[in-house]
C-alpha cells in the first residue's frame, strides 16, 4: 500500500468542518424544540389580533362582557388588576357596548371569594345589580370559557382582562363555541416591570396548556359552585 493510499482521506473529511447547509440543518434540530412553544404562542396571538382592542369605542357591541377573576387584597377588596378589570366593564355597561357583566373568578373558600368582590365593587361604581350574573366556580381562564358557554349560555361576549392575558382568553373563548372579542386593561407599564415579567412567564406557559385543553383534551370543568343552587 502506497503512502498516499488508505484511510488518510476520510480521515480528513470526517475532520472538515460541515457545510453550510450542514450546519443549519443541525441548528434547526438543535433549536427546534425551543422554537416550537414560541411559534405557538405567536399563533395565538395572531389568531386574536383583530378581536383584540384597548379602547372602549372600538370594542363591538355584545349582550354580555366576561370578567375574569384575579387577586382579593385580604380586607376583600379587588386587587388593583382585577380592580382594572371591573372598571373596565362598567365603562363597557355604561357606554351601552353590553347589557350584562358575567364575573367568573374563584370562590372555592369561605375565606375567599373574587366574584363577590368584583360585584360589590362593580355596585360602587355605578353598576346596577340586577345586570350582573356570578360564576364562582370560574377557577381557570378555561372553566370560566367553558362554563360561560355551556351553563350560562353564552355565546357572543366581550372579554375583560389585562392586556398580556387577553390573547388566551380570546382564543380559548372562541374555540369553546363564544364568538368572543376582547378588551385589555393596561398592565406594562402600570405595574412594576418585575411583576410583569413573572406574570408573563406564567402566561406563556398557560397559553401552552390552553392550546393542549382546547384542542386536545377538552376536560369538563371538575368543580362545581360551592353555592347552593348556583351552578
Amino acid at each position: 500500500m502506497s503512502a498516499r493510499s488508505g484511510p488518510l482521506p476520510l480521515i480528513r473529511r470526517l475532520d472538515r468542518p460541515p457545510s453550510r447547509p450542514g450546519r443549519r440543518r443541525w441548528l434547526v434540530l438543535a433549536l427546534g424544540p425551543a422554537l416550537l412553544p414560541l411559534a405557538l404562542i405567536l399563533y395565538v396571538a395572531l389568531a386574536t389580533d383583530t378581536r383584540r382592542h384597548e379602547d372602549v369605542a372600538r370594542v363591538p357591541g355584545a349582550p354580555v362582557a366576561i370578567v375574569f377573576g384575579a387577586g382579593v387584597q385580604p380586607d376583600g377588596r379587588p386587587s388593583p388588576m382585577l380592580a382594572d378589570r371591573v372598571r373596565a366593564a362598567v365603562q363597557l355597561y355604561q357606554t351601552g357596548r353590553v347589557r350584562t357583566l358575567l364575573m367568573t373568578g374563584d370562590s372555592g373558600h369561605p375565606s375567599y371569594d373574587e366574584v363577590s368582590a368584583m360585584r360589590r365593587y362593580a355596585i360602587e361604581q355605578g353598576m346596577p345589580a340586577t345586570d350582573i350574573m356570578l360564576d364562582h366556580a370560574g377557577f381557570s381562564t378555561y372553566e370560566s370559557c367553558y362554563r360561560a358557554a355551556a351553563i350560562f349560555g353564552v355565546q357572543r361576549a366581550v372579554l375583560v382582562t389585562q392586556r398580556y392575558h387577553l390573547p388566551r382568553a380570546v382564543y380559548t373563548c372562541t374555540r369553546l363555541g363564544i364568538d368572543a372579542a376582547g378588551l385589555g386593561t393596561p398592565d406594562w407599564g402600570v405595574y412594576s416591570d418585575q411583576l410583569m415579567t413573572t406574570y408573563a412567564v406564567r402566561e406563556a406557559l398557560a397559553t401552552l396548556n390552553a392550546l393542549w385543553e382546547v384542542h386536545v383534551t377538552r376536560p369538563a370543568p371538575p368543580h362545581r359552585s360551592r353555592f347552593e343552587g348556583l351552578p
